[in-house]
């Protein structure tokens, strides 16, 4: 699912393209991907792009007349750039908006439609779209704190809820919580200030850079490969791969759609985090340290 830096990306690239031009059409060839009917999607024809926010994890475009088309790109939503009039993909294609200097089209890879088109009138209705986190590059410390320690959950998943935190996923919480050399296990409630100033720190500092790196790489050009596994990464996505920092390997803990990626020498002290998967087929045989992984593996 494309995060706050992947956002961003988008925002910088179709701000130069669609912000100040009107919109000539929209086409939709998945009766899945609009979940309004009022106003009518018809209602945006002739109506000029005049600002663009992001809005948690969802891209909103401001147009005349306090109309607002919000985009939820879910997992693997996309955006592509054309020339004008440009066909909609058969297989993934799930919208078209054309404007007089070309089209954007909406795609979304696999057999599950999560994306996500609405059209709404007047900012209540804006508002209720909004999932209500902080935002964490303008959040100060105090806000942050109370954000992260309003339930008591793992830091990885406070870190991933949009009511608490707006715009981090899977894949930038582990790297904040990499950067941090916290383990995304623990508990919320049992932070030390210390603990939340240097979550803070890294969380800032790991958005910042990675925002800035994506759009130094894009340059003026729109970004064709918005992806959750990019080069360069600490450790999310890098299983079994060595830290960049220790170079031990880098582990994951599995559960339900999701997974968390750590080192266990620079997060955890060395501790391995029992993946279920495999806990269930290891039980007591489960390794609890990086030695006895090692020792295992050597067996």
């Amino acid at each position: 699912m494309p995060e706050l830096p992947d956002i961003e990306l988008y925002l910088h690239a179709l701000g130069r393209r669609i912000i100040g031009w009107p919109i000539e059409g929209v086409r939709l060839s998945s009766p899945f991907l609009l979940r309004s009917i009022d106003p009518p999607i018809d209602s945006v024809v002739g109506c000029t792009v005049r600002r663009l926010h992001r809005l948690g994890k969802r891209i909103v475009w401001h147009l005349d007349d306090e109309l607002f088309i919000v985009i939820h790109l879910m997992i693997a939503g996309r955006f592509r750039w054309k020339d004008r009039g440009a066909a909609i993909p058969g297989k993934v294609g799930l919208a078209a908006f054309d404007f007089p200097n070309g089209t954007l089209l909406f795609t979304e890879a696999g057999s599950k439609r999560r994306a996500s088109l609405y059209l709404v009138a007047g900012r209540e209705a804006l508002a209720a779209h909004d999932p209500g986190g902080i935002e964490p590059l303008d959040a100060s410390l105090t806000q942050f704190a109370e954000a992260i320690r309003r339930e008591n959950h793992t830091v990885k998943r406070s870190l991933t809820d949009p009511h608490l935190v707006s715009g981090i996923g899977n894949a930038y919480s582990d790297e904040i919580l990499h950067a941090a050399k916290m383990s995304p296990m623990r508990l919320t409630w049992q932070m030390t200030d210390a603990e939340i100033e240097r979550l803070h720190l890294a969380t800032v500092d790991t958005l910042v850079s990675w925002r800035q790196r994506l759009l130094d790489e894009t340059g003026e050009a729109f970004p064709e490969k918005v992806t959750a596994f990019r080069e360069g990464m600490a450790v999310h996505g890098r299983y079994g791969k060595p830290c960049p920092a220790c170079g031990g390997p880098v582990q994951r803990i599995r559960y339900a759609a999701n997974e968390a990626n750590y080192c266990p020498s620079c997060q955890t002290g060395g501790k391995l985090f029992a993946d279920r998967s495999l806990s269930r087929l290891l039980k007591d045989d489960w390794p609890r340290s990086l030695e006895e992984l090692d020792k295992r593996m050597r067996r």
